[in-house]
């Protein structure tokens, strides 16, 4: 992960200057640059520990739920999973905060501190006689508390960087975080050979089994996390052009700094920003939430293939998203951030619309009465379920295909594999251009000025997203099926493209619109 940024750092900030002039020593010395981008790798590391805390038990929650609890049901597992992105959501404006007005290490250092004891708990909820599985949903609310620090992460890799590395360096950070998504799972898969018995610590009441490991791992890299930021992270913020500015942040003021620009933020650009996040991370979030129930209707899978078959769809795409993101460092040089955003939304759109059910041809229909994972029913829980249940919990592969239950089974075409696998590969190129594109406009609107709050927010709505899609897309497929819940999507994209071409023209960066630089 140390060379992600590699390319970045070799940029000169303001085109080609010789070194003795003037402008070369106003910008930086070398030692700074190189303790600015140190600290920038402390954070790429952070942000890529988070995401592994989220996705490397994610599998594994509800089996472990019915363990500890048999009173939790599939609609306590909704609200556990929803738990975590409720806590970050909390906690992204209040670190963001924080980090204005504080070194950035203080509101760091607390958030992991807080992970790490959510994640002791975690390994702990099996020991109370009664209502554990309330003690596993605040633990998760706990590590999605501790995860709110993502604002300061973004916050301070805005600040430290100039206009020239600010796209580089947050395609870098996004990397970082599909890297974890993508890992934690594959580590989950390892500890499972420990199995459930696993051992017992009996001094400390302590199983150490195929559950509590991947916590415990988590909780360890934590500790590590935070010995590396007490030893390396420094604080450093620098304007637009890659001069030093003075902030309340910095331990040391320096002569050579600079003061931070006057000037308003356009808020119309900041809010349609916020939006236009929102709208991106809610549309992946119900597309991973019916990848499985859609393909279990549509094409039979058992739960055993869903969740094999699912679970490397999953993966494919986040190695395609690290790719795009690899390459989006590139393109955004030729034709901006704004164009990147606008052809990845067409790109979200064409996904979806390819999805649409169409022809002749029409799922197996599940008419036998019998329990089956792909029946969403009412709750969130039962809709995403699959995604965590053990294949070895039953020995019976029970019915399979679209459940006569949903009326829409009847007359709904079936979706074809290559509609599927295309759609796919769309949506995987589209999703991370707006996700990297909508954050970086987003840090150069908001200019050099400390962005804890901006980024808090930004977050926060990243939040509600991930917790408002699956409960729309359970809601609208269930009762109506794909191709009403596709083609509302499509609705919702052209509705955020016109958005975004609305306000096309402000979404410039803060020296940009002051006149301080050239786009």
């Amino acid at each position: 992960m140390a060379g992600l940024g590699t390319q970045a750092e070799r940029e000169p900030l303001l085109g080609d200057r010789l070194p003795g002039s003037r402008e070369w020593d106003i910008i930086e010395t070398e030692e700074h640059y190189k303790s600015r981008w140190r600290s920038i790798r402390i954070l790429y590391l952070t942000m890529f520990l988070s995401s592994v805390g989220f996705s490397i038990v994610i599998m594994s929650i509800w089996p472990y739920l019915q363990k500890i609890d048999k009173t939790a049901d599939t609609s306590f597992l909704g609200w556990v999973i929803a738990s975590f992105s409720l806590g970050q959501m909390v906690a992204s404006p209040v670190f963001g905060l924080w980090s204005n007005y504080r070194p950035r290490k203080e509101p760091l250092i607390v958030s992991i501190f807080i992970s790490v004891a959510a994640n002791c708990l975690y390994a702990y909820v099996h020991v109370p006689a009664s209502h554990n599985k309330y003690y596993m949903l605040v633990a998760r609310g706990l590590v999605g508390f501790g995860a709110g620090n993502v604002a300061v992460i973004r916050s301070y890799i805005a600040g430290a960087t100039s206009l020239q590395e600010r796209t580089s360096s947050m395609a870098n950070t996004s990397a970082c975080q599909a890297l974890g998504f993508i890992l934690g799972p594959v580590f989950q898969t390892c500890f499972a050979l420990i199995g459930e018995k696993g051992v017992t610590w009996e001094t400390i009441q302590l199983q150490i089994n195929m559950y509590t490991a991947p916590v415990l791992l988590g909780a360890f890299l934590g500790v590590l996390n935070i010995v590396l930021i007490l030893i390396i992270l420094r604080e450093h913020r620098v304007d637009d052009l890659g001069r030093q500015c003075k902030s309340v942040n910095f331990e040391e003021a320096n002569t050579d700094e600079v003061q931070v620009p006057q000037g308003s933020i356009d808020q119309v650009a900041v809010v349609t920003t916020n939006v236009l996040f929102f709208v991106v991370l809610f549309i992946f979030a119900l597309f991973e939430t019916i990848l499985t129930p859609l393909t279990m209707d549509m094409y039979a899978w058992t739960r055993e293939q869903a969740v094999l078959y699912d679970g490397i769809i999953l993966a494919a795409l986040g190695v395609e998203a690290v790719v795009i993101f690899m390459g989006i460092k590139l393109l955004s040089k030729k034709i901006g951030e704004r164009a990147i955003l606008l052809g990845g939304l067409v790109i979200v759109w064409v996904g979806f619309f390819v999805l649409l059910p169409w022809g002749n041809q029409y799922p197996k229909i599940q008419w036998e009465d019998l329990h089956n994972n792909s029946i969403p029913n009412t709750t969130f829980g039962e809709i995403i379920i699959t995604l965590w249940r053990s294949p070895r919990e039953s020995n019976s592969e029970g019915p399979t295909g679209c459940p006569i239950e949903q009326a829409w089974c009847l007359y709904t075409p079936v979706i074809h594999l290559a509609q599927f696998f295309t759609s796919a590969v769309l949506i995987g190129i589209g999703y991370p251009s707006c996700n990297v594109m909508s954050y970086t406009l987003y840090s150069k609107i908001l200019g050099p000025k400390p962005q804890g709050v901006y980024m808090g927010w930004l977050t926060a709505s990243g939040s509600a997203a991930r917790i408002l899609g699956p409960v729309f897309i359970s809601q609208v497929y269930t009762s109506w099926g794909p191709r009403w819940a596709f083609s509302l999507v499509c609705g919702i994209v052209v509705l955020t493209i016109t958005l975004l071409g609305a306000v096309y023209r402000r979404l410039v960066a803060f020296s940009v619109r002051h006149g301080g630089i050239q786009e």
